[in-house]
């Protein structure tokens, strides 16, 4: 974070990096911090929302490719995450989005053989984040997904189903390995979950 944009974090302003690019229906909450080459587009009917105190970083990307993005307050998403809202994307309050992670509320169809994939439509249902959600570094959340509260998915993950409230969820697919109420350490380890270090976010 360099000088200017730590002035405007302690007098609680709004900053936008003179290299994102902020364009078309985007509401900004106050103490947002924009970084340097992120892109928050919205077109049209498209709507993006930020809540106040959310840090998007360096080469962030939020498009809402003709559906929405509603992001809630003090989200921390990380540098060159891929943000899409074709079904719609809500993210709660306090979420930590480590770096590199995409998160796609749509999926293309392929039921015909005789059609190419790419003219066969999408289906579009919908992400939901709930509070105080931590995604570790790369992971993928695909649509019609939700993942309640306070859950933790570890570096790498592929979030196909649903992941329960207070849930800790690992691998390709994710699949849940234990509750954050009594999970020690060396139980993540043994999963290839490490707690304190799957990510900077």
């Amino acid at each position: 974070m360099n000088l200017l944009a730590r002035i405007y974090r302690r007098l609680n302003w709004r900053y936008v990096h003179r290299t994102a690019w902020v364009r078309g229906h985007v509401q900004l909450g106050r103490a947002v911090h924009i970084g340097p080459q992120a892109e928050l587009l919205a077109r049209r009917s498209e709507q993006i929302t930020v809540g106040d105190g959310t840090f998007i970083l360096k080469g962030a990307l939020l498009h809402p490719y003709g559906g929405w993005i509603s992001v809630g307050r003090h989200v921390g998403i990380n540098p060159y995450c891929v943000l899409y809202g074709h079904g719609g994307l809500e993210i709660g309050d306090n979420v930590l989005i480590a770096t590199s992670c995409v998160l796609i509320p749509a999926n293309h169809k392929f039921d015909s053989l005789e059609i190419p994939i790419n003219a066969q439509g999408l289906t579009t249902r919908g992400i939901r984040i709930e509070d105080n959600v931590w995604l570790g570094a790369r992971v993928t959340v695909l649509d019609g997904v939700t993942i309640g509260t306070g859950a933790v998915i570890g570096a790498g993950a592929v979030v196909t189903r649903n992941i329960p409230p207070f849930s800790i969820a690992v691998g390709v697919p994710a699949r849940v390995i234990g509750q954050r109420s009594g999970f020690s350490t060396s139980e993540g380890r043994s999963h290839g979950l490490k707690l304190s270090v799957n990510s900077a976010g």
